[in-house]
Order: structure tokens, then C-alpha cells, then sequence
């Protein structure tokens, strides 16, 4: 599934679905981000969003280094390759801004992202303890991931 993807532009109405999107589909796993966030983000020329309305991908690109900030997928559209196409258009649109690889965090409780990111030639190269705070109260630890782009 590749062929909907778009580059999401910035503005209101585009922050307040990503984040109604970003809510459903981190439910009870941490907080979501809320609109102002992603309008903030979205703001920076450095910043981007790859998606469709069921799921995408958020990330900036730094000098070389590009940095996948979320990836989100509406719960009801899961294992129809949404998530696999929206990272894959993160790291298409990274190169084409000049990025050589690429990072992220991933709780290290999120076995379907972790399964993804590796699947998708990520590797780990470092762990934050205690880094993700849970919504039941737990911490998870956070998963530093690199890829060469």
C-alpha cells in the first residue's frame, strides 16, 4: 500500500486529524499529542508528514540525519500495510531533503513497531531507561533506532 500516500501540508485542520488520529491510535499506551504540538511542529521547514487519513508518519530532517518523531495508524486500518508504506515514504521524503540515515525511539512495550522497525532494516543502537511513561502508571524503556538511508 503505497499509492496514497501523500505529503501532508502544514496548517490547523491538518494538526487537529493528526492528532485525533494520534489519540486513537496510542490509546491507553501514553499521551497523545495534542493539535497545538503538531501545528508547533509542522511549522518548522525542517519538519514533515507522510500519509491518507488512516495512518502517517512525522519526521524532520537535520543537516544529514533525518528523525522519525511518530508513526501513526487508525486501529481499525492495522496489518493492511499502512504503517509499512507511511515509514517507507518518512525515509523516501528524508532522502530527498538530504538525509544519509535516519533514528527513532520505539517502547520497547510496542512489540508491532519494534517488529516493523527491524523488518524494515532499523537496528538498535541505544536504550533510554524508564523513558516512556505509561498510562497505567509503568515505565517502559525506550529503544534508540538507526538506519542508513
Amino acid at each position: 500500500m503505497t499509492g496514497g500516500l501523500a505529503l501532508l501540508a502544514p496548517g490547523a485542520d491538518q494538526a487537529h486529524a493528526l492528532a485525533r488520529l494520534h489519540d486513537r491510535a496510542f490509546a491507553g499506551q501514553s499521551r497523545p499529542w495534542q493539535a497545538s504540538e503538531f501545528a508547533a511542529l509542522l511549522a518548522s521547514a525542517h519538519v514533515f508528514a507522510m500519509g491518507e487519513p488512516r495512518a502517517f508518519a512525522l519526521g524532520r530532517v537535520i543537516a544529514d540525519e533525518a528523525e522519525l518523531l511518530t508513526l501513526a495508524t487508525d486501529p481499525a486500518s492495522r496489518r493492511q500495510g499502512l504503517a509499512r508504506a507511511c515509514l517507507a515514504g518518512f525515509e523516501d521524503e528524508a532522502r530527498r531533503r538530504g538525509a544519509a540515515q535516519a533514528f527513532l525511539e520505539v517502547a520497547e512495550t510496542n512489540g508491532a513497531a519494534v517488529a516493523l522497525y527491524l523488518a524494515a532494516g532499523y537496528q538498535q543502537s541505544a536504550r533510554r531507561d524508564k523513558y516512556y511513561r505509561l498510562d497505567d502508571g509503568r515505565r517502559a524503556d525506550a529503544l534508540i533506532l538507526t538506519k542508513k538511508l
